[in-house]
């Protein structure tokens, strides 16, 4: 996993906090270990929590496998929502029958309430990504962490009308020990990822569907963004690759919980 760095001048608006900084290494495991990780295979059902279940403590691990097995693939996609992407993201994965888990920022939520509805009611899992998107939350204090995840927990649940999100992610990945177990502590998995297909920096569509083929070996679970700048890239990529992945005989599934 890496930390995202440059081109994503819209959190520096939204938190000021420096981008950049290493991340926790997390090494990503090779598929037949994964296929096995801790938590084992979960049902496919493409449903967050319903409205009013309580909060079942959940593994402290970094989830990265695939409820599908060895021959799965995760999709992610962080950031979002925004009014511009977050439709054409969704109009591509109903297209191909393919269900996502969208990691949401909270502001980004509490101002496009209808947009995690939407992805609520096309059966996508949510994911908390933090309030702000600060890419330094493992350095700071254990307060800021737990305002930044729990108040995005909040924001989430209520934009979604009532739906908790099932994961939690780091922004870029910066995971503590405290964050991880606060989380999980929540019901939301940590939740990393294997392939980082670098869309924020917006490559061109070839590079970045070139990517996915390349680095899949490094695991199923595939990184992609709806918000934070122009993600035409994105969509142009995921449009190639959901049935490239199809056509080699590849399930869409949920990371592991």
């Amino acid at each position: 996993m890496a930390r995202h760095g440059g081109g994503r001048g819209w959190y520096g608006k939204v938190v000021g906090a420096a981008l950049g900084v290493t991340m926790l290494a997390v090494g990503a495991s090779v598929w037949t270990a994964q296929a096995g990780d801790v938590g084992g295979s979960s049902p496919g059902a493409a449903s967050s929590p319903a409205p009013g279940s309580k909060a079942k403590p959940v593994a402290v691990t970094i989830a990265h496998s695939s409820d599908k097995g060895a021959r799965g693939v995760n999709i992610t996609i962080d950031d979002g929502p925004d009014p511009v992407w977050t439709p054409q993201v969704l109009d591509v994965l109903r297209e191909y029958g393919v269900k996502a888990t969208f990691c949401m920022v909270g502001t980004q939520a509490q101002a496009h309430p209808d947009l995690v509805k939407k992805v609520v009611a096309a059966g996508h899992r949510l994911c908390d990504h933090s309030v702000s998107h600060d890419t330094t939350m493992d350095k700071q204090s254990q307060a800021y962490q737990s305002q930044q995840i729990l108040d995005a927990e909040r924001m989430i649940t209520e934009a979604s009308g009532g739906v908790r999100p099932m994961y939690y992610r780091a922004p870029g990945g910066a995971f503590t020990p405290y964050s991880r177990t606060l989380a999980a502590s929540r019901g939301m998995r940590p939740l990393g990822w294997n392939v980082d297909t670098k869309d924020f920096e917006r490559p061109g569509a070839d590079a970045i569907v070139a990517t996915v083929q390349r680095e899949l070996p490094n695991g199923p679970t595939l990184l992609f963004h709806d918000a934070g700048g122009d993600r035409s890239q994105t969509v142009e990529a995921l449009r190639r690759v959901l049935p490239w992945l199809k056509d080699q005989g590849y399930a869409f599934g949920f990371p592991v919980r």
